[in-house]
């Protein structure tokens, strides 16, 4: 590497502070789409060592500077990058953050006409072991000089220093005030729809929508979506509010009224509950065909560990329906879609569906996937609804309506523990927070789809994150951190231990 080029980077740096050139507003498009740059490179590049991701980002002339480590052209620096942090075989993990009210950006400029941008900040990192919470690392300046290459934004020199033990806080983003920003943003990551909803103090205070339901349609608040797995916390409403009522015993067996003849002769069918189903510890696999003979079987005992399975859900929902001889779709319309007036949601495929407002789901291509057309309810997936809908849905759920004090306190305790310390209770998973305070949450992965709710009774609020994309999970650190402050924190922390 040439003396020349290993200056290069601080010369950009001297030559743009002489020549005065202006701070971009965070408004400006440029600003914009440097910052959905840096998101991509980091949020999914960087902290979930997508090799290919991160290095697609980087110019094939890219130089590092470290103030410690030195200077790397792209070769070394990537194969550092392999060798290490994203080695497979490595135990330690390390996530970045950008200290967003850090970040300035400046336009680079050749007669006239742009050619690139420098951006400065600081960013953090975080560091874990195995068997270990998450801590704080150190924090760094750095400054970045992106290049248009062949109209793409590439990283072209990337200066790391004046590390120190000082730590920012990062749990607000302004991106998340600027819709043109988002949208840059979920552009980067491949996400065609984004919504939001917030509820504060027990009442649904916002909703937002960006990008599009369809190529060249735009979103509403009140867009419809398929949730996906969001559909279990519904049906396990249905079965409490029945509980509650005296209907239904959350410790009865089920075979009386549903026994699956691929397992009528294992004897262990006859320990099936509700309440395994609810905490996922019926020993079913997530899906039967998931399975090698494509066949429904216990993997282990009923009651003696978890496994999320919507097989337990699809289970309850043909025992609920041979006891009351109603529909999942009946039920639900008369224990809590009529009460609450969500007029948007249902469990299947009819004419009163309004297709101009329904959100398409889409890959990682953003190529579209068929429509889901259930005309028979399925107890755990495939809920067509609104976040206004599903916002009332989880304010009641917070409030106990319907719920007996007993089932609400058997919903939101722990019956078995799940994954990274969290625990299961009955239709919600729960996180456990340091001030004592929990939240309970359910998500959604489908074709198409990524959801992601939770709920703190506590303190009456509540979050909803719904998008229409293979990729949608890209957006849920960020939309977590920036509603759910301290909070979001900890549950970053808990789901990258």
């Amino acid at each position: 590497m040439k003396f020349q080029n290993a200056l290069l980077g601080c010369f950009f740096l001297f030559f743009f502070t002489i020549n005065g050139n202006a701070q971009l507003a965070p408004e400006s498009p440029l600003y914009k789409t440097i910052m959905a740059k840096d998101s991509l490179l980091f949020q999914i590049g960087f902290n979930t060592c997508n090799v290919v991701q991160f290095e697609s980002l980087l110019s094939d002339s890219f130089e590092f500077f470290h103030d410690r480590d030195g200077i790397a052209d792209k070769k070394k620096f990537m194969s550092d990058f392999r060798k290490g942090l994203c080695n497979p075989a490595n135990t330690f993990q390390a996530r970045r953050e950008l200290v967003p009210e850090s970040t300035a950006i400046y336009a680079l400029y050749q007669k006239g006409t742009l050619y690139g941008a420098v951006q400065e900040g600081w960013h953090q990192f975080y560091e874990k072991q195995p068997d270990q919470a998450e801590r704080f690392g150190s924090s760094a300046k750095f400054t970045h000089v992106w290049l248009l290459e062949n109209g793409e934004w590439k990283l072209a020199r990337s200066l790391s220093f004046e590390h120190q033990i000082k730590q920012f806080s990062v749990t607000k983003s302004p991106m998340l005030g600027d819709d043109d920003a988002v949208k840059i943003w979920l552009k980067a990551h491949k996400v065609p729809l984004l919504g939001i909803g917030v509820i504060e103090k027990g009442v649904l205070k916002e909703i937002k929508t960006y990008g599009e339901i369809a190529e060249g349609i735009p979103a509403s608040p009140n867009t419809i979506f398929n949730v996906a797995s969001l559909t279990k916390p519904v049906t396990a409403m249905v079965a409490l509010k029945l509980v509650s009522l005296g209907k239904w015993k959350l410790d009865d067996p089920l075979y009386p009224y549903w026994t699956d003849p691929e397992i009528a002769k294992d004897p262990r069918h006859k320990k099936i509950t509700t309440r395994l189903v609810l905490s996922h510890q019926t020993g079913f696999p997530n899906w039967r065909w998931m399975s090698e003979d494509k066949k429904l079987a216990f993997q282990f005992d009923p009651g003696t560990d978890y496994q999320y399975s919507g097989e337990g859900y699809e289970y309850l929902r043909k025992a609920l329906e041979r006891k009351f001889k109603k529909s999942l779709q009946e039920l639900a319309k008369e224990l809590l879609f009529e009460p609450l007036e969500m007029k948007d949601t249902r469990y299947i495929w009819d004419k009163k569906i309004d297709t101009t407002r329904l959100a398409i789901g889409f890959d990682q291509n953003k190529k579209p996937y068929p429509i889901v057309k259930n005309k028979t309810p399925s107890g755990a997936d495939d809920l067509m609804t609104t976040i206004a809908d599903y916002g009332k849905f989880l304010i009641a759920v917070m409030n106990g309506d319907g719920l007996s004090a007993a089932v609400f306190k058997e919903m939101s305790t722990p019956q078995v523990e799940s994954t990274n310390g969290k625990h299961f209770g009955l239709g919600f998973e729960r996180y456990d927070f340091e001030d004592g305070d929990y939240a309970l949450s359910h998500g959604g992965a489908d074709h198409g789809v990524r959801t992601l709710v939770f709920i703190f009774p506590k303190t009456g609020q509540g979050l909803l994150i719904f998008t229409n994309s293979d990729e949608g999970g890209a957006v849920y650190e960020k939309v977590v951190l920036h509603y759910l402050g301290e909070k979001g924190k900890q549950i970053v922390e808990i789901e990258t231990r």
